[in-house]
C-alpha cells in the first residue's frame, strides 16, 4: 500500500514537473514574440505596407525640409524694396529679390518686373507667381493623403484573407479549435495594425505639412497686399 502511494506521489511530482516546463516553454514562447516575428507572420500584404510607411516617412522629411527653407522669414525684405523702389533703383530691388530664396522674394521679385504696368496687371501677375510657388512647395504633399487613406485598406485586406484561409482550414480539419482559430486570427491582425499605423502617421504628417503650406500662404498674401499699398505711395 505504501509503494502505491510513494508511487503516486513520485507519479503527482512528475506531472507538477512536466506541467512546469510546459509552462515556462509557453512562456518563453511568449516573451520570443518580437516586432520582427510579428511581421514576417503578417504575410506578403506586410510588403505594400511597408513601401507605403517608407514612402511616408521620405515625403514628410524632403517636404519639410523645403517648407521649413520657404517658411524662413525675409528680414525687411519689403522695407529694402520699398527703399530701393522710391529711390528709382529698380534693378537693384530685382537683385535684393534674387539673393533671397524664399517664396515671396520670388512673388516680389514678379511684381517688380512688371512695374509701369497697371496696378491690376502687376497684381495678377504677382498672383500667379505666388500660385505657381505654392505649387511648388506643396508638391507630393496630396501623396500622404492617399497613403492616409489606402494603408488601412492594405491591412483590412490582409486580415481578410487570413480569416478565409483560416475557415478553409477548419472545413478541411472538420474540427474548430479554438488554438486553430486564435493561433491564425492574431497572426493575420497584425496587418490591420500595421495598415492603420501608417495610415494614423500619413494623416498627422499630411495636415502639419498642410498646417506650414498655409501658414506660407497666408504670409505672402499679406506681402502681396503690402507690395501693391507700397506702389501707391508717394516717392522720396
Amino acid at each position: 500500500m505504501s509503494g502505491i502511494f510513494l508511487q503516486a506521489i513520485v507519479g503527482g511530482d512528475s506531472l507538477a514537473t512536466a506541467a512546469g516546463v510546459a509552462a515556462a516553454e509557453t512562456a518563453e514562447k511568449v516573451d520570443t514574440l518580437s516586432l520582427w516575428n510579428m511581421v514576417q507572420k503578417g504575410g506578403w500584404i506586410m510588403i505594400p505596407i511597408g513601401f507605403l510607411s517608407v514612402v511616408t516617412i521620405y515625403i514628410f522629411i524632403e517636404r519639410f525640409l523645403v517648407l521649413r527653407r520657404a517658411a524662413a522669414n525675409p528680414d525687411n525684405l519689403l522695407n529694402n524694396v520699398r527703399d530701393q523702389v522710391h529711390q528709382g533703383n529698380i534693378q537693384g530691388a530685382v537683385v535684393l529679390c534674387k539673393s533671397n530664396p524664399t517664396p515671396d522674394a520670388r512673388m516680389l521679385e514678379k511684381g517688380l518686373s512688371r512695374i509701369g504696368l497697371s496696378v491690376d496687371e502687376i497684381e495678377k501677375a504677382m498672383e500667379g507667381a505666388g500660385k505657381k510657388e505654392l505649387s511648388r512647395i506643396e508638391k507630393n504633399v496630396g501623396v500622404l493623403a492617399v497613403i492616409a487613406g489606402i494603408a488601412p485598406m492594405f491591412g483590412f485586406v490582409g486580415t481578410i484573407l487570413g480569416v478565409i484561409k483560416i475557415f478553409y482550414n477548419i472545413a478541411l480539419a472538420d474540427n474548430i479549435s479554438i488554438g486553430l482559430i486564435a493561433g491564425g486570427l492574431y497572426e493575420k491582425m497584425v496587418t490591420s495594425a500595421a495598415g492603420l499605423i501608417v495610415g494614423i502617421l500619413a494623416f498627422v504628417l499630411f495636415h502639419y505639412l498642410n498646417f506650414m503650406v498655409d501658414r506660407i500662404a497666408k504670409r505672402m498674401e499679406s506681402t502681396g497686399l503690402d507690395f501693391i499699398d507700397m506702389l501707391h505711395e508717394p516717392t522720396k
